[in-house]
């Protein structure tokens, strides 16, 4: 049975990263954008890895461009907006496609692990996401696809997934999730 450390990113300058090195470890995986609604978890994010870091966490930031264009720099540009704007100091790897074709590797298997559970957005909310997500991306969106930026896997510390948030839960479940973990 695969898990998430059978899996490679590429950090912000090309090179592979063998999500192994994170053995151990409790992972929080999350799709990112600089210029969405949700940026300001960044904050959140970066007060959860002070926190947690030395207990065994490690947030592994993935940016990605999918979600109505709002992830529109370079890896480096994109590396100095969080630097600068958030002091994040969490791995950040290189901007990838979360769905899709060219979607990574690592986010097929986190999906097919734990799918969408729906109620990520009212009604009103999700029509207007998924018109952004359509005028984005050519092919339709599948059923277990992530819906929008920021959306978060836990990972446990034997490298499997225990839960899936969608951008809008609380980052205080999410952290009360991962200090199960620890």
């Amino acid at each position: 049975m695969a898990t998430v450390y059978d899996f490679n990113l590429k950090n912000k300058k090309g090179g592979e990263v063998s999500l192994s090195e994170y053995k151990g470890k409790v992972l929080l995986v999350v799709n990112t954008a600089t210029g969405c609604g949700f940026t300001p978890q960044y904050e959140e994010l970066e007060a959860i890895y002070k926190r947690l870091k030395e207990k065994g966490l490690e947030i592994l930031d993935v940016p990605c461009d999918q979600f109505g264009h709002q992830a529109p720099g370079s890896d480096e540009e994109i590396a100095e907006f969080c630097t600068m704007k958030f002091g994040t100091d969490f791995p950040q790897f290189q901007k990838s496609d979360v769905n899709g074709a060219n979607e990574l590797p690592l986010y097929t298997w986190l999906k097919g692990q734990k799918g969408y559970a729906g109620g990520a957005y009212d009604d009103k909310l999700a029509a207007v996401m998924e018109k952004l997500y359509n005028e984005s991306n050519p092919e339709p969106r599948k059923q277990d696809d992530i819906q929008w930026n920021f959306t978060k896997f836990v990972v446990n510390r034997e490298g499997e997934v225990v839960a899936r948030f969608e951008p809008t839960v609380a980052l205080k479940e999410v952290e009360s999730c991962i200090e199960t973990l620890l």
